[in-house]
């Protein structure tokens, strides 16, 4: 596995719309690796193929730090609700902005091996699964921010 570049705001790769994954070869599985270790290392809680220059659907998503999901062709069948709060994104680095999302969605996708599975979350599971499926449609959250984008709050400040 290795760390990948992800692609920041004004890579046109953000822009564009990924294609479906039609079967797992050896390449992807390195892709799903090298996406996790690259989340993990910019301490994100996801990151979609496009961020990494991939233009193919698939994410990976981990809101607890030890309970990764991999969703490949993933889409939401259902959602309800509403949540508004402060997003950001390993592609707008240092800064945030208020978006609205649902507080709840399911998605249905298919797992590593193919399989189609479903995935349901609220809060900000529901958030990060929104947030990535509009990076697989060369969307980025600062389209929905309510409001202009904040830096966000080094560390010393949060203390």
């Amino acid at each position: 596995m290795a760390i990948r570049n992800i692609r920041e705001i004004g890579d046109e790769v953000l822009n564009k719309k990924c294609r479906e994954v039609t079967e797992m070869t050896p390449r992807i599985q390195e892709l799903i690796g090298d996406m996790l270790e690259t989340m993990y290392e910019a301490n994100g809680v996801g990151l979609a193929a496009p961020q990494v220059g991939i233009l193919k659907r698939i994410v990976v998503i981990d809101t607890t730090g030890e309970d990764p999901h991999i969703l490949i062709n993933p889409r939401i069948v259902e959602s309800s609700g509403e949540q508004t709060g402060s997003e950001g994104c390993l592609s707008v680095p240092g800064k945030c902005a208020t978006v609205t999302r649902p507080n709840y969605v399911k998605v249905a996708a298919l797992d590593v091996n193919m399989k189609e599975m479903e995935l349901e979350g609220t809060e900000l599971l529901a958030r990060a699964i929104c947030h990535e499926l509009d990076h697989l449609d060369g969307h980025l959250y600062v389209e929905k921010a309510e409001g202009p984008l904040q830096d966000v709050p080094s560390v010393d400040e949060e203390e």
